[in-house]
């Protein structure tokens, strides 16, 4: 399960957003192997086709997707040196896959601003900095162990991390993010296992106040910061309320779905991911894979043998099961595709995998 860290400076709304985060944890007993950390929740991917299929196929239970999200300890200036939490700070984001960036833009004279006064950019650049120098330290010895094989023979396996690291390397020292270096495909693969901080996806959620709910923030950090504006407080309030109730005070401010929800969707798409689907009497579950896998790769995730023993897999896109209104019916349509091995799974696709046991 793919892990989301949530970061920020002390007393911008980071705990109390992982806290009403757990309010939509999912029972764990559904997914193997799954131990679950105080600081660790795993949380309910949204998705409205679960209760449709599930309705169609009169399923004894509906199994979400679900994602990890981890309250990681809270950022002072130099954790890259180890002030305050600084170390495990820096170790926890390592081992998440993405970020959330927590950002206050909320005024409120009871709550205190470690840096004296809301100012969001400021404090996006405080924890930008921090990542990108702890970055350079990692990527520093990377190179100076590079180079030092180069010297002894050239590969181009190396030639291709030194030209990556050097990239990088470049971008750090002007303090900006490594995400920022422009890389092959190739040269990107030779960095991927260092999980340098500062290339993970982010995700930057303006924590806003109530009376901002509902205003325009067009690129409040700048265009190239991945932004949604939200009202913790407000969503740690609607969170509380009985399902009936949330729908029906969504729909009077004019929303779809609560900003808790499109910050989960967000994660999940920033994570690569796509869903896709199985549906029958016992349950109707939603099902994980990385966006490119193929039709073994899905099947795998279902059981690990499945994989080794793929035969082919029936696939239908979900709206379409649901118009023609059964299996049976999709079929004798012709409908339901018959893929092999080389099968991209996409978002949405209903699919039975024929296995040979």
């Amino acid at each position: 399960m793919l892990q989301v860290g949530i970061v920020g400076l002390p007393n911008v709304g980071k705990s109390t957003l992982f806290k009403t985060l757990t309010k939509k944890q999912v029972a764990c007993e559904n997914f193997p192997f799954c131990t679950i950390e105080p600081n660790v929740g795993v949380v309910e991917v949204p998705d409205h086709r679960l209760a449709i299929l599930a309705k169609l196929s009169s399923s004894a239970k509906i199994v979400p997707t679900a994602i990890e999200f981890v309250d990681i300890a809270g950022l002072v200036k130099g954790a890259h040196k180890g002030e305050g939490l600084g170390n495990k700070f820096l170790a926890n984001i390592r081992e998440v896959n993405m970020i959330v960036h927590v950002v206050r833009a909320f005024e409120d004279t009871n709550v205190h601003h470690v840096d004296g006064g809301v100012d969001p950019t400021r404090d996006v650049e405080t924890i930008e900095i921090e990542l990108a120098m702890a970055d350079i330290d990692t990527v520093s010895r990377r190179l100076d162990f590079v180079e030092g094989h180069l010297r002894a023979g050239r590969t181009r396996t190396l030639e291709l991390e030194e030209s990556a690291l050097k990239k990088i390397m470049a971008q750090l020292e002007q303090g900006k993010m490594a995400m920022t270096a422009s890389l092959t495909d190739d040269e990107i693969e030779t960095v991927r296992s260092m999980q340098l901080l500062s290339r993970k996806p982010i995700l930057y959620v303006m924590n806003i106040g109530e009376d901002q709910v509902g205003k325009v923030l067009e690129h409040p950090l700048g265009p190239d910061r991945l932004t949604l504006a939200l009202c913790v407080k407000l969503e740690s309030e609607i969170v509380e309320m009985p399902a009936e109730e949330q729908e029906i005070f969504l729909k009077s401010m004019g929303l779809q779905e609560s900003g808790l929800d499109a910050m989960i969707t967000k994660c999940y798409r920033l994570l690569n991911l796509v869903t896709f689907l199985t549906t029958g009497p016992t349950e109707t579950r939603a099902w994980t894979v990385r966006r490119g896998a193929k039709g073994p790769e899905a099947a795998g995730v279902i059981h690990t043998d499945f994989t080794k023993h793929f035969i082919r897999a029936e696939v239908i896109y979900w709206e379409e099961l649901v118009n023609y209104g059964s299996e049976v019916a999709a079929k004798e349509a012709g409908k339901i595709r018959i893929e092999g091995k080389e099968y991209v799974i996409q978002d949405g696709d209903v699919c039975h995998f024929r296995v040979d046991v």
